[in-house]
Order: C-alpha cells, then structure tokens, then sequence
C-alpha cells in the first residue's frame, strides 16, 4: 500500500497530537488554521478557524470534547471538537508557544515567549466545565528562564511542572507554588536548543530532542539522564512508542542550507532507535523538509509525521512477519510506512542482522 499523505495546510507543519482513544489526529501549522484528521486513513474532518497566527501547539482533553491551541497571535484558544465552535480565548502580550491540559482537564498549562520587555512565563488557568463560566485568570504564574520556553508539560499527578527551551536546560516546578525544584545537569545534558519535549505514557520518563544533534531520555522524578541518541542532523521532534521499546526522532538540517534538489541532502528521515540499546533500527524516508513534528497513535501500531514541506504522512507498525521470526518477549520490529519501502533482500538481512546483533548483546549482559 502507499504511503498516507495528509495535504490540508498551506504552510509548514509545527505540531501533532492524537486524542486517547486514538482515533482522532489534530495537527497544528504556520497557516493559522488547526486541522482534524481521521488517524486511520488520513481524511480530514474539520478544521477551527479563529487564530491570525501560526498555531504552535495543541492538546485534547481526555474525553476529546474540547482542543486549546496556542498561536503566535498572543491566544490561546479554546474549542469544542465536534462542532469547531470556538468556547473562549486567553490573551497575552507576547506569543503562546506550549500548551498541555492536566490530569482530569481541570487545569492547562501555557507558555508565552519573550516579547517586548516581557519575560517568558509559564501559566496555569483552570478550565470551567460550563464555557459560560469561564474567566482568564491565572492560578499560578512562574517567571521564566531567559530565552524561549519550547515545551512545558505536566509530571506525574500535576504535582510538577517539566520545561525546556532555549537555553538548553530541563527544569521541574512545583506546580503549587512554582519553586523550583531541579535543573538538567549542564555537563550531562544538552548543548543547544530544546526544541522538543515527549512525555511517556505512564509519565515516568520523557524525552528531549535539540539542536546539538541528539535526544535524551530522562526520569521524570529525578531528572536523571538515562539514555542518549546521537544524531547527524538537527533534532526538531521525538516521540515515545507506547508500545515497543522504540523512539522515533526527526529534524533535518534548514531547508534554506540545503543546496541540492535531493531529499537526502538535508537528512530529513524520520529515525528509529531502540530505547534501552540506543541501536537505531532503521529510517522512514518521504519529506522534502525538515521534519517538525512526531507522534505515535496510543495504540502503538501507527505513528505520524509532520514537515517543513506542508505534509503530514501516517505510518503503521508492520509487527506479522517479525512476530514470525522472533519470540514473543522481543522488541524486534519492521517498521513500515503502508509501503513506503518494500522489504527487498538486502534490507532483509541487514534487519536480520542487527536482530541478531541485538540478541547477542542481550545474552551477554544478561549472563
């Protein structure tokens, strides 16, 4: 089967979002328009007009009745899912950069950036079950580091709050009083931008992807550094399997530096690596840009992409052939993008070959 290509934004793709069940996909670009998806074949349900900006990010609530999104406009927004209606907007003096609703959607987090003399801030507003009820108030504010606030999410039963930016450092609030708690070690950590942030789904590890060519997986609680994933390029977007023990990692060196026509030029492929070996297991090839944006179906069976070039593309888990050849206690996987590459007999045995590779490894630690 072909690769299932999304082609419904008219500028660059910046994030993506499956609601839980995993039947909705909503992605987020630089056309100010947020899109819905059907995750299992691509097609376009709606979309939520309202923003005069880039929309940087989104989330749905757990019951998928409500999206907040935040833009460059200086909104943040609030809408009903199933009917597009706009419910109410947030407004700020600077750009809205990070969104992520709390446990039991009472609560959402939001980050502005820096803007005219203003400091970048992290935000918590509570959200009213009645629209009509709902006011701008803040229940908490944290005065950021300097630079850009990428990502903030909330840690394990919203006790914390975890954030990354511009300034290279990972730091955990007390989602309370808004004390800070800990910071990345400086040495250990990255280098660069944190351009990405994906929280596991039991929330007790999460990983980062920034512009020092490389993603880093950390405990949530301790803010210990687990396991790191080197890179060639530039890393935008990283995910977490729910599943596997995967991750999958993009970026790709700015489409403005890449002098040939080739794809392959600016490494723009999605990379898969195992989360406990650090081995990379393959590539996912088909964007002509840098990719944005990431996220795996909650099912662990389908994951998304989303690029500079303005597609987003579906991928699913081909698991059949590999639970053929490998017991049932391991990892091992093909990954395939509904017929992006046909399994020939050279990718064959190079997958055979790190299968074994793998299991080698595996056998001597454990002995």
């Amino acid at each position: 089967m072909r690769p299932i290509l999304m082609k419904g934004h008219e500028r660059p793709l910046t994030f993506l979002k499956y609601n839980r069940e995993g039947d909705l996909l909503l992605s987020c670009a630089k056309d100010h328009t947020p899109t819905v998806w059907f995750a299992d074949d691509g097609q376009r349900l709606g979309t939520y007009r309202g923003h005069n900006g880039a929309v940087w990010c989104c989330d749905v609530s757990h019951d998928s009745t409500r999206l907040v999104t935040g833009s460059a406009d200086q909104s943040v927004k609030l809408w009903d899912v199933q009917t597009g209606t706009q419910l109410y907007s947030f407004n700020f003096n600077s750009p809205a950069r990070s969104v992520d609703f709390s446990v039991g959607d009472k609560l959402v987090i939001i980050t502005t950036d820096p803007f005219m003399g203003n400091p970048s801030t992290i935000q918590v507003k509570r959200i009213a079950e009645d629209p009509a009820d709902q006011t701008s108030d803040s229940v908490l504010t944290i005065k950021g580091p300097q630079g850009r606030i990428n990502r903030a999410v909330w840690g394990p039963l919203n006790k914390t709050i975890i954030s990354a930016g511009e300034d290279s450092i990972i730091r955990i609030w007390d989602s309370e009083t808004g004390r800070l708690l800990k910071e990345s070690d400086k040495e250990s950590g990255h280098q660069k931008t944190i351009s990405s942030l994906c929280m596991f789904i039991d929330k007790s590890h999460f990983l980062t992807g920034s512009a020092d060519k490389s993603a880093k997986l950390w405990d949530t609680r301790s803010l210990t550094l687990l396991k790191t994933y080197q890179m060639d390029r530039p890393v935008n977007a990283v995910a977490i399997s729910p599943l596997l023990d995967h991750v999958v990692i993009g970026g790709g060196q700015e489409a403005v530096n890449v002098t040939m026509t080739d794809r392959r030029a600016g490494k723009f492929e999605a990379k898969f690596y195992h989360k406990i070996l650090q081995d990379e297991i393959g590539g996912v090839k088909g964007h002509f840009g840098p990719i944005n944006a990431l996220a795996f179906n909650p099912d662990g069976r389908s994951f998304s992409s989303g690029g500079e070039d303005g597609y987003g593309r579906l991928g699913y888990v081909c698991t059949s052939f590999a639970n053929s050849l490998a017991p049932r206690n391991s990892s091992f996987v093909f990954w395939a993008i509904r017929g992006v590459f046909g399994m020939c007999h050279e990718q064959l045995v190079r997958e055979l070959a790190l299968f074994a590779r793998t299991k080698q490894s595996t056998n001597n630690r454990s002995s």
